[in-house]
């Protein structure tokens, strides 16, 4: 009694539509922005344009989405597509997370704001408990030290350190 093995590829389906629909347009917005964002130099071979390997790609991306979308059986998208959409976007989150960090580092200081953002990223994750802020706050002050007193690392000083004293001042801009 021998088993046949199913050789089909086992695909996930939720997202397909969302997903290809998306990097066609991409593709095509993509395409129809290649004249203003390469060159055409005159007297260059062809496949040494600036302009060539680019336009190549993106028709390339342009046919192989189109052909997708157009064989594929589901056209419109349904509520597994728009789950599976939102569980693509979940790490995002952590993007915005940084961004703000990088965005905020220049007016609050590096010190304050690595704190911050790791005791904030260990509330947002789950770990609630005094122990668990506790070490998230030893773990920022340690890549403060690590970053800005071993390593050397030139952070520019934050706003707010303009209205401390002087000395302080200083302090503040080269240490923290």
């Amino acid at each position: 009694m021998s088993q046949e093995a199913d050789l089909s590829p086992k695909t996930r389906g939720a997202g397909q539509v969302v997903f290809v629909l998306a990097a066609l347009i991409l593709s095509l917005l993509l395409l129809s922005q290649i004249r203003s964002q390469t060159a055409w130099v005159d007297g260059t071979k062809l496949t040494a344009q600036p302009r060539f390997w680019p336009s190549v790609a993106l028709i390339t991306m342009v046919l192989g989405f189109g052909m997708h979308a157009w064989r594929m059986t589901r056209r419109r998208p349904n509520r597994t597509d728009w789950v599976e959409l939102r569980r693509w976007a979940e790490p995002l989150e952590y993007a915005l997370w940084f961004m703000g960090f990088v965005w905020l580092v220049p007016l609050v200081g590096f010190l304050p704001m690595s704190i911050a953002f790791s005791v904030a990223l260990t509330w947002r994750v789950g770990y609630r408990s005094g122990l668990m802020t506790g070490l998230a706050v030893v773990f920022a002050a340690t890549v403060v030290v690590v970053f800005k007193g071993l390593l050397g690392v030139k952070i520019p000083g934050a706003a707010i350190y303009e209205y401390l004293p002087g000395a302080l001042r200083s302090f503040f801009i080269l240490y923290l």
